[in-house]
């Protein structure tokens, strides 16, 4: 049976559900605020946000379903025409982590549907560790992988090369992170038979995050640091900022909507830094880190 709207719409809510109890559980020192909000054009969403916490230092788990005329901007974009009625529906989150050796993650699932019949599913999840891992960045993406391969094998390699293209910053000449699973539009074609199938996949997506994550933290969260390693964390962070404002697309998509500035806005961390010019020692873990910062088939 092909899922229809308000189906999805209660998926992405209870992914949203599990993700937040879960990271709740584990952190065990700070709670997620729930900001339920309304959109004056329709819909709403529930906003999520995890501050202080022993693990998190600031992360936020959000599920939206806003609704309402499609804005002139999205429909430039999409070519069709302004004013015909939209629907889009998701779970977005980003976590910040206290530890610098803990990796910043970021996971987005959503649907898009248009009165005229159009839909679409996109989203993807990826990994930017202030310290790159080999070890973990081979973990992260043998995980997606494994997740992919129920649906079939060219998906994997064809979503980590979609996500090192997009999360890149062209004025750095550098990948944001390690990269992982970027996808959009996804309809029925080469990789996918039908609308219910690509909600399985989608489904399966949001539903690594958790084990995953959560493996990955206990890889960490136990190693000593410094305040040095703690100054380059927050250059790293300068990074993620840098990207959110100037290239992220859903960023964009949320604003040009009308969407919660806040809500949009809770993907950046809560302290980052600017060194002017900083060049790393030859032969340190931060050289190291900056040489890996480019497209790398992991396993």
């Amino acid at each position: 049976m092909e899922p229809e709207l308000l189906d999805i719409a209660k998926g992405f809510k209870s992914l949203q559900e599990s993700i937040s109890s879960g990271l709740e559980a584990y952190d065990g020192k700070a709670s997620f605020l729930s900001d339920l909000w309304t959109r004056p054009e329709g819909g709403g969403g529930d906003t999520r946000v995890l501050t202080h916490g022993r693990i998190i230092e600031k992360g936020g788990v959000n599920f939206s379903h806003v609704s309402g005329p499609l804005p002139e901007r999205i429909a430039q974009r999409l070519a069709l025409p302004a004013g015909m009625h939209f629907d889009a529906t998701g779970t977005s989150l980003v976590i910040h982590p206290l530890h610098p050796f803990v990796p910043v993650i970021h996971m987005n699932v959503r649907y898009f549907e248009i009165e005229n019949g159009t839909w679409w599913f996109g989203g993807g999840i990826d990994l930017t560790p202030a310290y790159i891992s080999k070890e973990d960045a081979i973990f992260f993406h043998s995980s997606l992988k494994a997740a992919c391969e129920a649906f079939g094998e060219t998906l994997y390699p064809t979503f980590k090369a979609h996500c090192d293209a997009y999360f890149y910053l062209p004025h750095r000449q550098e990948t944001r992170g390690i990269g992982g699973l970027f996808f959009d539009f996804l309809k029925p074609g080469d990789l996918f038979k039908s609308k219910a199938e690509i909600w399985d996949f989608v489904q399966t997506i949001g539903n690594t995050f958790l084990p995953v994550y959560l493996e990955l933290i206990r890889r960490n969260e136990s190693k000593e640091y410094s305040e040095a390693h703690k100054q380059f964390q927050l250059w790293r962070r300068g990074r993620y900022v840098e990207f959110n404002l100037l290239y992220d697309k859903g960023t964009a998509f949320g604003l040009d909507t009308g969407g919660r500035t806040e809500s949009i806005l809770m993907s950046l961390p809560p302290l980052t830094a600017w060194q002017y010019n900083y060049v790393p020692e030859a032969g340190s873990p931060e050289a190291e880190t900056l040489s890996l910062l480019r497209p790398v088939d992991w396993i």
